[in-house]
């Protein structure tokens, strides 16, 4: 399952352009991460939210595929918690509960440095089963 959900990361180009990898593709689980360059920073030095965002949204999306196969993100919210200072953004989703077409996934993002992790954001979501094109 690992191997297929890393096929469809590397078609998805702002994935790519940010560095995004997925660690871990399980029934009702997901992990990606990416490593906190100069380029995805804000001015203060953090992480910019558009990228722990990102991140929080495609994790929920790869949790909520696991259990649904194709489908796409019809809302999330995200809750910052503290900026997101490190060396790696570290997601992990998780399918709350699923029906035939519709799963409530949460994530939380956690910016890793010298291997300790502190929570960053909090990420809820509607993950939707779509017809494959």
């Amino acid at each position: 399952m690992l191997e297929k959900g890393k096929e469809i990361l590397s078609e998805q180009s702002f994935s790519l352009l940010v560095g995004a990898e997925l660690e871990v593709f399980e029934a009702g689980t997901a992990e990606l991460s990416l490593e906190i360059r100069d380029d995805l920073k804000q001015n203060n030095g953090f992480a910019h939210g558009g990228v722990v965002s990102y991140l929080a949204d495609n994790c929920i999306t790869f949790a909520g595929a696991s259990i649904l196969g194709n489908c796409v993100t019809s809302e999330y919210k995200v809750n910052y918690v503290r900026p997101a200072i490190g060396d790696r953004l570290i997601a992990r989703a998780t399918v709350l509960y699923s029906g035939k077409r519709q799963s409530t996934c949460e994530c939380k993002v956690y910016a890793q440095t010298d291997g300790e992790e502190k929570l960053v954001a909090v990420s809820l979501g509607t993950i939707n089963k779509i017809d494959a094109p």
